[in-house]
């Protein structure tokens, strides 16, 4: 089973900015999310110009989807000087729209883990269940 200081390790190795053109950054987060079948999957975030942007999270989901699963056990990511940090609100979303079953999702916030559920208490979809 892979510990959340294993997920911590393999989120911070990706967590190593580069500048790669005037306009764009990669690697301010780096993500490692574990599937509930056991696989891991990683991910870093790109900054650019126009509104072009995807967190290391986005990555990570990305990377799970295009092996058929939806279904996240737990999830981190960790910024550039080496910090564990929730997911902003789109990639809470995400998390949520991928597969309604990640309410359950435990996010690693260094010593202690908070589940999505805990961070989506209110859901606009709610309005249609």
């Amino acid at each position: 089973m892979t510990t959340n200081q294993e997920l911590f390790e393999k989120a911070k190795a990706l967590s190593n900015h580069k500048q790669l053109t005037e306009e764009g950054h990669a690697g301010y987060v780096g993500s490692a999310l574990l599937t509930e079948k056991g696989v891991v999957h990683t991910g870093i975030s790109f900054s650019g110009a126009c509104g072009i942007g995807y967190c290391g999270e986005t990555g990570a989901i990305l990377s799970m989807l295009k092996t058929g699963e939806s279904k996240i056990k737990k999830i981190v990511a960790v910024s550039n000087d080496f910090k564990c940090m929730p997911p902003c609100g789109r990639c809470r979303e995400m998390m949520y729209q991928v597969d309604r079953e990640n309410l359950n999702t435990e996010i690693i916030m260094g010593d202690s883990t908070i589940t999505l559920r805990e961070l989506l208490p209110e859901r606009w979809q709610q309005l249609w269940e």
